[in-house]
């Protein structure tokens, strides 16, 4: 059954149950089957850490079980953990400067401050100040106040957007759970006061952490630095608590520790696997946006890897899940397979300040599917890929293709020789068939009747029948395919340049989304290791 306006149909599949796919009509489905399936043992802590959580934990509780003392509180200066002005931002360094020449307070929070003591490359930089939000607004000539409920402003200086925050804001954020847990410690003067209490609505303790670019110090209230220290997340409130109060916090912890490298404390890590399932409560837009920032920003191999670990492929991703358990990949497997493979490719070419918009890796898992469901011959491979590089030449490709001599990794059961495309037609024929069946992949990720057939083997897993790829994003992805069908367009114009747009790559410009898809399956079927052996030999 082809769908109108794209011409394709379902070819049969390994995934049992196979369903004729309906037109892409996107629905988020609230329908999972809760599971004992994730090993959550993977993730737990060397035993020293858990004996050091469980003091931290029993030492930090006075006066009955529901008041929470916390640990002591530091102020770590910044020359000590190697933070130089110059590692901030451009554009933040603007907003910082012009809020401190009017008199406010300046702090840098979240994510950034963390990233700045690994020395590494923050996705983005949040501000929180002492300013009211339409202080701020009147500071800047393109500032705009976004949200409702919880408001703040939006600061936009020279083509990047600046986030900023306001304490009188953020202390009306209702918090029940942190009342619950924890009381005004005696002695502590008002700012300090001012300052833990913001850092108290953090989810992480690793994200609990406040600079002061001024002062040039570090303010550790919640144990953050001993965290960093240990490799650590862990929740600020009790992991359950913290869960139950956003369950969002579950996805972003998973991204976290897969994009530091980090392990979740026992508490987080048994409170992801009981609660998992909540994030089917999620709206779709919100669980693509979390998605978006596992896979977009250069560590999605690892967050595929810690999705599988803790059980939550299976609900987000279900076929990709059946492609794991099919290969015989464990949750503990250092090993690595084709789809992590070209995961693996991207995000060589990624990095947390230069991400790549979403169609490009829907357009990724589209294509494995497609491939683990039908393996291709590699000359077919790579005249696909030169064809989707080349805007749909499949003449010019396949005559690229041929010219290969460094040998594909055969390490890879996607890739079979075949003795069945010594013509140019046959070849050109095949790309065809696999382009289309790229396209019809597109459409079973959209179809949450064949989403939830895909994990029906094993009946200890989650049913999901979740979809969260909105249509604008299918259409996207389909348009990087089309030109193999329609052949290449008059206002087609090859990439001369071998450096990446990435302005261009976020905003998903169809050539720059194009060509990077074809240099990370091409790298993928022709790694490095076996070009250089190639031209040695």
């Amino acid at each position: 059954m082809a769908i109108s306006g794209f011409g394709f149909a379902c070819y049969r599949t390994h995934f049992p149950g196979l369903l004729r796919p309906a037109p892409p009509f996107i629905y988020c489905v609230r329908k999972v089957r809760r599971s004992s399936a994730a090993a959550v043992e993977t993730l737990l802590e060397p035993e020293s850490f858990i004996k050091d959580e469980t003091s931290l934990l029993v030492n930090s509780y006075k006066g009955g079980k529901d008041e929470f003392k916390g640990p002591n509180w530091k102020k770590i200066s910044t020359k000590e953990l190697g933070i130089t002005t110059q590692r901030i931002a451009k554009p933040t360094r603007v907003v910082l400067n012009a809020l401190r020449k009017k008199g406010y307070e300046v702090y840098l929070v979240g994510g950034c401050v963390r990233d700045l003591i690994l020395n590494r490359t923050p996705k983005d930089y949040d501000i929180l100040t002492s300013a009211e939000l339409r202080e701020v607004v009147r500071t800047f000539a393109q500032c705009e106040i976004v949200g409702k409920r919880f408001p703040i402003c939006h600061v936009h200086i020279s083509h990047t957007i600046v986030e900023v925050s306001s304490f009188s804001t953020t202390s009306r954020k209702s918090n029940k759970s942190i009342s619950n847990f924890f009381r005004r410690p005696p002695g502590c003067d008002e700012q300090d006061y001012r300052r833990w209490k913001n850092c108290l609505r953090r989810d992480f303790t690793i994200n609990g952490l406040m600079l002061d670019p001024y002062a040039k110090l570090v303010y550790d209230y919640l144990g953050g630095m001993e965290d960093i220290r240990k490799a650590k997340v862990r929740t600020v409130i009790p992991a359950d608590s913290s869960f139950r109060e956003d369950c969002a916090r579950i996805l972003r912890g998973v991204r976290i520790a897969a994009r530091l490298g980090f392990r979740f404390s026992k508490e987080t890590a048994y409170s992801v696997k009981d609660l998992s399932c909540s994030i089917m409560n999620l709206d779709k837009g919100r669980l693509l946006m979390e998605m978006n920032y596992m896979l977009a920003y250069g560590s999605a191999e690892a967050s595929l890897r810690m999705l599988w670990k803790v059980g939550l492929l299976e609900i987000l991703l279900p076929i990709q899940a059946a492609y794991f358990v099919s290969q015989g990949f464990r949750r503990r497997d250092k090993r690595s397979n084709m789809l992590l493979s070209l995961f693996s490719s991207l995000d060589k070419l990624l990095a947390p300040d230069r991400p790549c918009h979403g169609s490009l890796w829907v357009a990724i898992l589209a294509f494995h599917i497609a491939l683990s469901d039908h393996p291709r011959d590699p000359l077919v491979v790579a005249a696909f890929t030169l064809a989707v590089y080349n805007g749909g030449d499949l003449l010019e490709a396949v005559k690229i293709a041929r010219s290969i001599s460094q040998s594909h990794d055969n390490s890879f059961p996607e890739l079979i020789r075949t003795q069945k495309v010594d013509l140019d037609d046959v070849v050109i024929s095949e790309v065809r068939d696999l382009a289309t069946s790229v396209l019809t992949a597109v459409s079973w990720m959209t179809d949450e009747s064949f989403v939830s057939q895909a994990m029906a083997k094993y009946p200890q897993a989650p049913y999901s029948n979740l979809v969260f790829i909105s249509l604008g994003l299918y259409l996207r992805v389909c348009k990087i395919f089309d030109c193999l069908k329609r052949g290449s367009g008059k206002d087609f114009i090859t990439k001369r340049r071998k450096n990446i747009d990435y302005e261009y790559l976020a905003m998903g410009n169809l050539q720059e989304v194009r060509q990077i898809f074809a240099r990370v399956v091409f790298d993928t079927v022709y790694p490095l290791h076996l070009r250089e052996q190639s031209q040695s030999e």
